[in-house]
C-alpha cells in the first residue's frame, strides 16, 4: 500500500468525501475528531459509515477517531466496526499500549496510524512502537505540531519564518526515527497554509530528503504537490536500479565503483528503499 498523500476530509461533509475520491490522494482520512464539532459528531458518524459502505472499494479509507480517553470514542468505534474501512487514525497516541488498547476495543484487520506526538507523555513513547507491529497492522507513524504546544502552554510551535522551534524540530525527528525503528512508513505532518503551494513543495521535499515517505494534506490543492514530492524521478529510479544491479552482479562485494564514485552497503540500502518507494 502506497501512502504518499493522505487527505483529511471532515466527517460531517459527505459531499466533500465524494469529491475527494477523484483527487489522486493515496488515502482519504475521514475525520471524526478536530474538524467536527461535538454537536455534529453523531451525524458525522452516520455519514462516514454510509460512505465507507458504499465506497470502500474505490479508495483506501482511514477514519480518524477521537482520543481513547474521550467521551466520543466508543460511538466512533461502533460506527466503523464491521465496515471495510482500511484503517484507523488514532490521535493522542502514547506508544504501543495505545495501539494495543485500540485493537482490543476494535478487533479485526484494521490498520492503525498513530498521531504519536500530541501529548507531553507521547513524546517519551516515540521509540516505543517497534513492538506494536507484530501483526503487520501498523500503517505508519505520524506527528502533529498543534496539540502539543497547546498542552504545555506554549504560544506557538513555529518561528516567525514558519519553521519549527527547537522543541518541535526534536519531536519531528523523534517521530521519524521512531517510525524507522518500528520499520513502518514515517508520515510527515500537515502544512497549514494551503494557499502557499511553493512553501508546501519545499516542505514536502525536505520531508522526503529527511526520510519521510508520505505526508498528510488538509486541502485538495495540496495533493498533487505532495504526490510529486514523494514520487522519485526517472533519473533517481535509474540510478537506484543501476546501484542494485551492480551489487547483484557482484555478490559478496563490499564496495564497488559506479560512474566514477564509490558505492557501498548504505548506498545499496538507500537504492532498495527508493525502488520500493517508486513501486518498482
Amino acid at each position: 500500500m502506497r501512502l504518499r498523500s493522505l487527505l483529511f476530509v471532515p466527517g460531517d461533509r459527505p459531499e466533500r468525501m465524494e469529491k475527494a475520491l477523484g483527487l489522486g490522494a493515496d488515502a482519504l482520512i475521514l475525520d471524526l475528531e478536530d474538524s467536527v464539532a461535538a454537536g455534529a459528531k453523531a451525524a458525522a458518524r452516520s455519514a462516514v459509515r454510509e460512505f465507507v459502505e458504499m465506497r470502500s472499494g474505490d479508495a483506501t479509507l482511514f477514519v480518524r477517531v477521537n482520543p481513547l480517553d474521550s467521551d466520543f470514542i466508543a460511538d466512533d468505534l461502533a460506527a466503523i466496526d464491521g465496515t471495510a474501512v482500511r484503517g484507523v487514525v488514532l490521535p493522542k497516541a502514547e506508544g504501543r499500549a495505545s495501539v494495543a488498547e485500540l485493537r482490543r476495543r476494535l478487533p479485526g484487520a484494521y490498520l492503525v496510524l498513530p498521531i504519536a506526538s500530541e501529548t507531553p507523555r507521547a513524546v517519551f513513547t516515540l521509540g516505543d512502537y517497534d513492538g506494536a507491529d507484530e501483526h503487520g497492522s501498523l500503517a505508519g507513524l505520524t506527528w502533529g505540531a498543534e496539540d502539543l504546544p497547546a498542552a504545555i502552554g506554549a504560544s506557538t510551535s513555529r518561528e516567525a519564518d514558519g519553521g519549527y522551534t527547537d522543541p518541535y524540530r526534536m519531536v519531528r525527528a523523534l517521530t521519524l526515527f521512531g517510525a524507522h525503528a518500528a520499520e513502518v512508513p514515517a508520515i510527515e505532518t500537515v502544512y497549514p497554509d494551503f494557499r502557499d503551494t511553493d512553501g508546501l513543495a519545499a516542505y514536502a521535499a525536505r520531508g522526503r530528503r529527511d526520510g519521510f515517505s508520505g505526508m498528510m494534506a488538509i486541502h485538495p490543492a495540496q495533493v498533487p504537490v505532495i504526490n510529486a514530492a514523494f514520487s522519485p524521478s526517472e533519473a533517481e529510479v535509474a540510478h537506484a536500479r543501476a546501484v542494485a544491479d551492480l551489487f547483484a552482479a557482484n555478490p559478496g562485494a563490499g564496495a564497488l565503483q559506479l560512474d566514477g564514485r564509490m558505492v557501498d552497503a548504505p548506498h545499496l540500502k538507500a537504492a532498495e528503499r527508493l525502488l520500493r518507494l517508486a513501486g518498482v
